[in-house]
């Protein structure tokens, strides 16, 4: 059956909404929709419109027989500010607060409404980039991790405190933490990570850093790239960083538990958002 044009671009737009960094040529959206690739073009371009306006992201189009188009995600400055804006009011509660200047961020990594925006921001940043895989560390970076994965179109690998027999054999390291300064362990299933992959890390909270700084070294022991760094939070204090170069969307500025404060801010995102 034959699609009318206004239903023609609502399903258009939502199949490269969910293919996001997927080359998509015309022939197939022209059998799709049983219309003519003049047509096709034509639909194309007010889809882009839409989406630059909504600061959504952009649609590439590749020329050539074997060309198409391609939408990438790329939230605008402006939107991305104003959703991490939101994100410190939301987190700037002295409830909030745990032991060891911490925060409770498990509600807000557990909701896909408010997990997703966060993937959405992290994908504009890096959508430049080469990435092949990204990888986090279980377990509260799961979540994240997976909206940038999505986003960003590729797969998603986690790195764990010990190895699984359901995993098969594994690579394992020993790390410093970097606030506690205690040796600790992570391992990552052989199979899981292709040699010579560009790995973007995502971890939800850094301290100091030891534990980015783990997944870095677990990197070279398959001869992975590192594309970049993501976090979630940081925590501003005179521990010195071991990562010297990463995106935060947010900044944990100032903790006092006696006195129930707490202040977060934006983190160095702005200056990567374009």
């Amino acid at each position: 059956m034959k699609i009318r044009r206004s239903g023609r671009l609502v399903d258009m737009t939502r199949y490269l909404l969910d293919h996001p960094h997927q080359l998509v040529s015309l022939s197939m959206f022209s059998s799709r929709y049983k219309a003519a690739k003049s047509s096709i073009s034509e639909d194309l371009v007010i889809v882009s419109e839409m989406l630059s306006h909504d600061g959504t992201g952009k649609l590439v189009t590749v020329p050539g027989a074997a060309g198409g188009v391609m939408f990438i995600p790329g939230w605008s400055k402006e939107k991305s500010l104003s959703m991490i804006d939101g994100l410190c009011e939301q987190l700037s509660k002295p409830e909030r607060l745990l032991p060891g200047g911490y925060l409770y961020l498990t509600d807000v990594l557990g909701n896909p409404r408010q997990v997703k925006p966060m993937g959405q921001v992290f994908a504009s940043v890096f959508a430049d980039r080469k990435v092949d895989v990204v990888m986090t560390i279980a377990t509260k970076g799961i979540p994240l991790a997976y909206a940038v994965a999505e986003q960003l179109g590729v797969p998603f690998v986690i790195v764990r405190s010990d190895s699984r027999v359901t995993e098969g054999s594994t690579v394992s390291i020993n790390y410093v933490s970097g606030s506690s300064k205690a040796i600790r362990t992570m391992a990552l299933a052989r199979r899981s990570l292709p040699r010579g992959a560009n790995v973007l890390l995502i971890d939800d909270f850094m301290k100091a850093g030891g534990t980015i700084r783990g997944m870095m070294s677990l990197l070279n022991e398959f001869e992975a790239n590192l594309a970049g760094v993501g976090v979630l939070m940081e925590a501003e204090g005179a521990e010195k960083k071991m990562v010297s170069e990463y995106v935060s969307l947010m900044k944990l500025t100032n903790v006092d538990s006696d006195e129930g404060l707490v202040t977060i801010s934006r983190g160095n995102v702005e200056q990567f958002l374009k």
